[in-house]
């Protein structure tokens, strides 16, 4: 894949680049800044582009606010029922005076909501987190990721194969056993949740006969697609000690490596839920080609996952997910462009984009064999 780096040490000219020297030297004059913030028809948006510049700065302090509503049982507690500042210190063993600041911030993020001198309930972004187990299986999960990112410059100079807090949680062998491998299928498990939500309203997996959920995990993505459409075949193909821990159902088990192993024919329907952005380009071509072996002429590949470039939600992709995956050593954010150039090297005839209600926790690729 061509990156910018191989594009030649000239700086590009035209129009747009000198428009966008001009507007970089505007914007960071004092001068300008202060004439923007006084100016009627300028202010509410100098405001807040201000604010957002000082969310940047202010994110790790969000971040930490949020890990601590969570460690503190501080969001469960206020699910149950509003509570006094008192009572939130007892729960949480906190001081009174802590335990207004942890309620007073959280509620600056919209966590929680004073709804009276003293008297406390969950804020909006906190009720639509208390009920998310895949968004809080992950926030738990950061403390990893923040172990990583404590020199940030450091962790992108870095060798991507040293070790990392995020690497050693995710990588096993082939040989791992059900327990080795038991955090990271219960992290997948939690997460794919969200994924199996926007995916299965969104296709019509009654068009197939057999479906294979490769990289599936404990099964949660094909166990959501069986109980929405229980005459479709299904298999999932993971680790031997990832299949391990697949619960007794209809679901046919396959163990097996699918960067080193060939995938089990008879299925029409093959798909990669928040898999193909795990794995580097080499690995990741070598699946597709796999895939595509695998299928019967007319075949589809259904891909599931975060995408680079996702309008809306362009943080999510390169800025979130592209230093989540360089600090776990494998893969990188892919634009659905991307993703269809390797699916053309791979074989596949055509794909298209299929819509989803949240396009910033998955998109989806339908490719036909």
């Amino acid at each position: 894949m061509q990156t910018s780096g191989d594009l030649g040490d000239k700086p590009p000219s035209g129009v747009r680049a000198a428009w966008l020297r001009w507007r970089n030297r505007v914007l960071a004059s004092t001068r300008f800044q202060q004439a923007a913030a006084a100016f009627p028809l300028s202010r509410a948006i100098a405001r807040r582009k201000a604010a957002g510049l000082f969310d940047l700065v202010a994110g790790f302090a969000y971040s930490q606010v949020l890990a601590a509503t969570l460690d503190s049982e501080l969001l469960d507690f206020l699910e149950a029922a509003p509570a006094t500042t008192g009572a939130v210190a007892a729960r949480t063993g906190l001081s009174p005076q802590a335990a207004e600041r942890l309620l007073r911030a959280a509620a600056a993020l919209d966590l929680t909501e004073q709804i009276a001198p003293g008297w406390w309930t969950l804020g909006q972004q906190g009720a639509a987190l208390s009920g998310n187990l895949g968004a809080r299986a992950m926030i738990r999960h950061h403390r990893l990721l923040y172990a990583d990112l404590a020199d940030p410059l450091a962790l992108l100079r870095a060798d991507r194969r040293e070790p990392t807090a995020l690497a050693k949680f995710w990588t096993y062998s082939a040989s791992a056993t059900g327990a080795e491998a038991g955090p990271y299928t219960q992290l997948m498990a939690a997460s794919q949740a969200m994924v199996a939500a926007q995916v299965v309203p969104a296709y019509r997996f009654d068009r197939h006969r057999a479906l294979l959920d490769v990289g599936g995990g404990s099964g949660t993505f094909a166990r959501a697609v069986g109980a929405a459409h229980p005459a479709l075949r299904i298999g999932v193909l993971d680790l031997p000690g990832v299949i391990a821990s697949l619960p007794p159902s209809a679901i046919e088990p396959h163990a097996g490596d699918f960067l080193r192993d060939p995938l089990p024919p008879g299925y029409d329907l093959i798909s990669l839920v928040r898999v193909l952005h795990d794995h580097d380009d080499s690995p990741a071509q070598h699946l597709l080609y796999a895939i595509h072996a695998a299928l019967p002429p007319g075949g589809s590949l259904l891909l599931a996952e975060p995408m680079a470039d996702t309008r809306g939600a362009r943080a999510m992709g390169d800025a979130y997910f592209g230093t989540y995956l360089w600090a776990m050593g494998s893969g990188r954010p892919r634009t659905a462009r991307e993703i269809g150039a390797m699916l053309k090297a791979a074989g596949f005839r055509r794909w298209r984009e299929v819509a989803t209600s949240q396009p910033l926790i998955a998109r989806i690729i339908v490719a036909l064999s």
